[in-house]
């Protein structure tokens, strides 16, 4: 890999270099507690002052920073205007020079990580690593970018209007994959639904001339942004059942995941994934979709989609020594998600389903009505006990009745006799919710309560 130096780097973000040219950075961090030996600290301003944590960058060996005002200090440092811009700038000069023969862009309200997986495997490609989808995080994956890369899926997420548009500009696309619209962010958008949807549909209008996405075919929202002026000058690629891309013979194989077969204007064959859940079937179609139309064969799309395991936190099934299973969604949580998942639990053997729920954040006004109606849809899904908390818990406990508590904190819902120490032994048992009540805590307790516990493979 060709790295850029310091001075090279300064030339590309116009800034003032004070200090030695030739050191060569191995990476890039803002974050002053995980930098690593010879990476660049960038010190970006927003919650907090990126410039206040330069001391302990270098104390981790931090090789050079960037900067809007100059501090004292021994390293290479380039001072510019504003050091989030120069992130942005870095990232996407270094996309454009090393710029892959195919760009892929994924973006939803759910889903789009697992899909970008699916995906990532079938085609081959370098991938944004974990969810490095914002305005941040995807141009610090790019500023490192490889210069042998034939593909590249890139994740696009967003919480405001006009970011997915920005990084869009950063790495513009070739195909993309829109796998729905739902209520995260919600809070954000004065229109609801339909202002996430344009927030979403940046990602379709930053696709080239020419190019194509997918989408769920039974998606209202993305009916609509499919019709819109600005959209057309790429091709819109329905997966549904009415569409010339479909999904047929969708089967339940229990803890060994889904099958179903996939028809396409050219294509028809049968794939099997992993991972759990009628969700994951339209997220691996949308991928087979997209990656079909670009070229890619049916024997990669079919042991690409197979190849996709359950991660952490991302559909893991753990099979509990004193029976039953954990359905391990804990990563983050939005209505539609919780709900995808819940069926997809319904399908795994054992006793009671149990949720165990984290509360749902960003639903602006429509919170409690969001909460209340995913209680509701979960008591008419026939899961037997709620155990919930949080902010917006009480909700959550309304609308699901009989057999739901609410606690206020994880601590709560651990050490409360009628808390996870009272789930029957033999439930199925699914645990998701807001990434900010780091709902992971409860998948452990649950399984060290099972310290025989039998991973999946």
């Amino acid at each position: 890999m060709s790295f850029w130096n310091v001075g090279k780097i300064t030339e590309i973000l116009g800034g003032e270099l004070i200090g030695d040219p030739t050191i060569i950075p191995k990476g890039i961090s803002f974050n002053s507690k995980e930098i690593l030996q010879e990476e660049c600290f960038v010190a970006l301003r927003a919650k907090r002052n990126g410039h206040d944590f330069i001391p302990e960058a270098l104390q981790r060996g931090a090789s050079c920073l960037i900067v809007d005002n100059v501090v004292d200090c021994k390293v290479p440092q380039i001072k510019v205007r504003n050091t989030t811009e120069a992130l942005q700038t870095w990232g996407q000069r270094r996309f454009e020079i090393f710029r892959p023969g195919q760009v892929f862009g994924v973006t939803g309200s759910a889903g789009k990580t697992t899909t970008k997986e699916f995906l990532s495997i079938m085609v081959s490609a370098w991938k944004t690593p974990g969810n490095f989808n914002n305005t941040i995080g995807l141009p610090l994956s790019l500023a490192f970018f490889p210069s042998n890369i034939h593909t590249a899926v890139l994740e696009m997420g967003m919480s405001t209007a006009g970011e997915i548009k920005r990084l869009t500009e950063i790495a513009p696309l070739d195909f993309g994959i829109l796998t729905g619209i739902g209520h995260a962010h919600i809070e954000n958008f004065s229109d609801g639904l339909r202002g996430i949807a344009r927030a979403k549909g940046e990602l379709v209008e930053g696709i080239k001339n020419r190019g194509a996405w997918v989408y769920p075919e039974e998606d209202a929202n993305c009916q609509w942004i499919a019709v819109q002026p600005w959209s057309q000058h790429c091709c819109a690629l329905p997966v549904g059942p009415t569409s010339s891309r479909q999904i047929l013979n969708h089967e339940s194989k229990g803890l060994l995941g889904e099958s179903f077969i996939y028809r396409g204007p050219h294509h028809e064959f049968s794939v099997q994934i992993q991972l759990k859940g009628k969700h994951h079937v339209i997220n691996a179609a949308l991928a087979i979709a997209i990656a079909l139309e670009s070229g890619l064969s049916e024997e990669r799309a079919i042991s690409g989609a197979f190849a996709l395991t359950p991660e952490e936190g991302r559909g893991k099934i753990h099979h509990l020594a004193h029976g039953g299973v954990l359905l391990d969604e804990s990563y983050n949580a939005s209505p539609e998600s919780i709900i995808a998942t819940a069926i997809g639990l319904k399908g795994l053997p054992g006793g009671e389903l149990v949720a165990v729920l984290g509360s749902m954040r960003e639903l602006g006004q429509s919170a409690v009505q969001q909460h209340e109606a995913v209680g509701s849809h979960l008591k008419a899904l026939g899961f037997h006990r709620l155990l919930c908390y949080g902010d917006f818990a009480t909700y959550l406990s309304k609308g699901f009745g009989k057999g739901s508590k609410s606690f206020p904190s994880f601590v709560d819902l651990k050490d409360g006799a009628d808390g996870l120490g009272s789930i029957p032994a033999g439930s199925r048992i699914l645990v998701k919710g807001s990434r900010y009540w780091k709902c992971e805590q409860a998948v452990e307790w649950i399984l060290n309560a099972n310290q025989n516990t039998i991973k999946s493979p």
